[in-house]
């Protein structure tokens, strides 16, 4: 298990844009579960919506490719490394996530092509399914994106 501490050490995302806030386990390459608690205290709330806050399904589909971050790279040993979201497939949103809801997040490498992996996401709350999805993702080099 990963506290905030941990994921600090690792992630490359920070608040207010952080969305990972517990690692409860990864299996390097294969998968990991995250926790995601939602507080009427994040930003987002002011402005979506007024007097019946709802999590953008955009930042449920962050946390997930953040937590993602956790499958690919294992040990943080390559800070030239992003692994950039490619694309999305198939997001399903069953019910909305509102403040005081805890998202435990499942991600599981599903395949991998050519410089591509594929993975499938699930979100739930109280063991009742929020959102499922598939995300592709690629690795890129920081130097080639911003030319440092």
């Amino acid at each position: 298990m990963m506290n905030i501490n941990d994921i600090n050490k690792r992630i490359k995302q920070r608040p207010p844009f952080q969305m990972i806030e517990k690692v409860l386990e990864v299996t390097p390459g294969e998968s990991a579960v995250g926790i995601k608690n939602v507080s009427i205290n994040e930003p987002y709330f002011m402005g979506h919506f007024p007097g019946a806050p709802i999590m953008p399904g955009v930042l449920i589909i962050e946390s997930c490719a953040q937590l993602s971050s956790f499958v690919f790279d294992t040990d943080a040993a390559d800070p030239d490394a992003i692994y950039v979201l490619a694309k999305v497939d198939n997001f399903k949103f069953s019910k909305p996530v509102i403040p005081g809801d805890q998202l435990v997040i499942t991600v599981t490498k599903n395949k991998v092509v050519g410089p591509f992996a594929i993975l499938d996401a699930k979100v739930m709350v109280d063991n009742e399914l929020r959102a499922k999805g598939t995300m592709t993702f690629t690795k890129a080099d920081r130097k080639q994106i911003f030319g440092e």
